[in-house]
């Protein structure tokens, strides 16, 4: 095993080295693509050397397995590497949660983003409950897209604080609608922040049935909760006008249209009225 990872090391050290400010500005892309292709070809036993290498910031330099992990994740993506890819991000998510440095941990987790899919999900869903992995675990998640609501939706009712308004973020980024009831509980939280979080996850879902308890979030005397929960009273309408339900964004409309008379509210009754005119041509 030593021997193997010496002979790796000595592989990585092939890549171009890093300018002053720590970037790798000069790459010999025939060089890199050599590397990669022979680390690729060693197999498990290479990729979790490679893993290996990767340090805490501060703690080494690691700056060529980091790069070429990367460069590997990328590879990975093409059509013709399906087997390898799904190979090499199980290798990747078997490291979550473990002894890792968070950093290191955290790296991993943006190569999964790279290369993941659906099979990777669940295990960058149990990250959603760590404190310092959730938010690159939710970003993942994401941009992965198969099986990530139902991952975010089953973690909500778990955490609190800024971990719980990141769920909400991100299901209403998904337009889950699965979410709906908790998204509407979480209307009602001690925290603004989530309160108006839940509130544009229900507009952006373009869920009907928010209609009354966004309206009135929206005439809340809280100078930002009214701006805040107006913004998603507008985006709701709109929402539901692309869906094809006229009436519930005729409601909004009217509502806002009557309500924001005063000068600094002006621009609310404006936007308003020509939502209205643009319902009444649907």
């Amino acid at each position: 095993m030593a021997k193997q990872s010496s002979a790796l090391a000595e592989l990585v050290n092939r890549l171009p080295d890093s300018d002053e400010q720590g970037l790798l500005s000069n790459i010999d892309k025939e060089t890199v693509d050599s590397v990669v292709s022979e680390i690729n070809e060693g197999g498990r036993k290479s990729l979790l050397a490679l893993i290996d290498m990767l340090v805490e910031p501060g703690l080494g330099d690691d700056v060529k397995p980091r790069y070429a992990l990367h460069c590997l994740a990328v590879q990975m993506c093409k059509p013709d590497e399906e087997k390898s890819r799904r190979a090499f991000t199980g290798t990747l998510a078997m490291q979550l949660g473990g002894d890792k440095p968070k950093a290191v941990q955290m790296y991993l987790i943006q190569q999964l983003q790279v290369a993941g899919g659906k099979e990777v999900v669940p295990a960058l869903g149990k990250m959603l409950e760590d404190e310092e992995l959730y938010e690159p675990a939710a970003q993942a998640i994401v941009a992965i897209g198969d099986g990530a609501a139902e991952q975010l939706r089953n973690t909500l009712p778990k955490v609190k604080g800024k971990m719980k308004l990141t769920i909400i973020q991100n299901l209403g980024v998904l337009r889950d609608a699965k979410s709906v009831d908790a998204l509407k509980k979480a209307l009602g939280d001690d925290d603004r922040n989530i309160r108006m979080a839940a509130g544009w996850a229900l507009a952006n879902i373009g869920d009907a049935g928010s209609v009354d308890l966004l309206l009135k979030a929206a005439d809340a005397e809280g100078i930002y909760e009214r701006v805040t929960a107006t913004k998603a009273c507008l985006l709701l309408a709109e929402r539901l006008l692309e869906a094809g339900k006229k009436e519930p964004a005729v409601k909004i409309y009217t509502h806002l249209h009557d309500t924001r008379s005063g000068a600094d509210e002006a621009y609310i009754s404006d936007a308003a009225e020509k939502g209205l005119a643009s319902a009444n041509k649907s």
